[in-house]
């Protein structure tokens, strides 16, 4: 950690996620600082740093990870290149925020965690949607009996992408709709149920060979509940943003559950009677740079770590197999 009060930030790539994941949240987060960027292409590194006023560009990654100012990187890359350049920045020195999903399945979340823990570096997957009050919400109530014996459980993320040259439908890259949305899917079952689920059955459309536009999976947890996740990048469902639980004595249903400050409607039905919540303030990124920034100071620890992680992915490999389908990075 450099002496300086602030982390100072690398990012890998000019994605398009980056303003909104890191660039903006930072300025809401003093402790944090985006300090430089690295991309295929250096003169579209250039471009991107002018416009949102980042300081260095680096010619290579290679540049990027090994600059000694740098605390912390930032990693946007298509989901193939997850792994690799997440353990050549934790090798050198750094910790990583790596967005989701964090591999292109289990057996890469198990070298990047293994790795993380050899070096001492922070490893987290960044599922922003977690160190939001609404999701800490959900679960408060899940635990704390108000709905019942929970019954079921179940995840839907559908968003039109119609654009089918996007690396999302490649599967070289690790694509396809349950990788994109279906990690969000999984994730926030995992976490609602508390249980790593066993997938009892998959059905997969296909956009082009081995790479699904959409996926329905239907999900088994240890203590008798039932799930189920539902995910498109191109189906019948053009949008679709909601979380359902069902106890035996009520029903949690949330829209907007993985982007709440965009849009969301919480409800809670228990005893004929329904209630709705709100929960406005800050991003859900800017609430993850700031756990980040804690976490790597010692101050607190990240749910979304390099173990999460490796479940989640295994949970994602579950399904693909059930599906028919390869695991992505094979």
């Amino acid at each position: 950690m450099s002496s300086d009060i602030r982390l100072k930030i690398g990012v890998l790539g000019a994605a398009r996620i980056v303003p909104m994941a890191i660039i903006r949240p930072a300025r809401a987060v003093p402790e944090a600082w985006v300090t430089a960027v690295a991309a295929r292409d250096p003169a579209r590194a250039r471009a991107f740093a002018q416009r949102q006023r980042i300081p260095r560009v680096h010619e290579t990654y290679d540049a990027l990870i090994e600059d000694p100012d740098l605390d912390a990187v930032y990693v946007p890359l298509p989901n193939s290149l997850h792994a690799e350049w997440s353990i050549r920045a934790l090798r050198a020195g750094k910790h990583v925020l790596c967005e989701k999903p964090m591999a292109s399945n289990a057996e890469e979340a198990r070298r990047m965690a293994a790795t993380a823990a050899e070096t001492g570096r922070v490893l987290i997957e960044a599922f922003h949607y977690r160190y939001h009050p609404l999701a800490a919400r959900m679960k408060e109530i899940i635990d704390g009996g108000e709905l019942g014996t929970i019954r079921h459980l179940e995840a839907h993320f559908c968003v039109p992408l119609l654009f089918p040259g996007n690396i999302r439908y490649r599967f070289d890259l690790a694509g396809g709709a349950t990788m994109d949305l279906g990690c969000y899917a999984v994730n926030i079952l995992r976490y609602l149920a508390g249980a790593e689920p066993q997938v009892t059955t998959a059905e997969a459309r296909l956009t082009s060979a081995q790479v699904d536009r959409c996926m329905e999976a239907d999900l088994q947890f240890p203590d008798g509940q039932t799930g189920r996740i539902v995910c498109s990048l191109f189906s019948r469902i053009l949008f679709r943003s909601r979380v359902v639980v069902r106890g035996d004595r009520g029903e949690l249903r949330v829209s907007g559950p993985f982007h709440p400050q965009l849009f969301h409607r919480f409800r809670v039905q228990t005893g004929g009677a329904t209630r709705f919540e709100r929960f406005p303030g800050e991003s859900t990124f800017a609430h993850q740079l700031r756990a980040f920034v804690r976490t790597v100071l010692g101050q607190t620890t990240m749910a979304t770590d390099a173990v999460d992680a490796i479940a989640n992915m295994r949970g994602i490999d579950a399904i693909y197999e059930k599906a028919g389908l390869k695991r992505r990075g094979t």
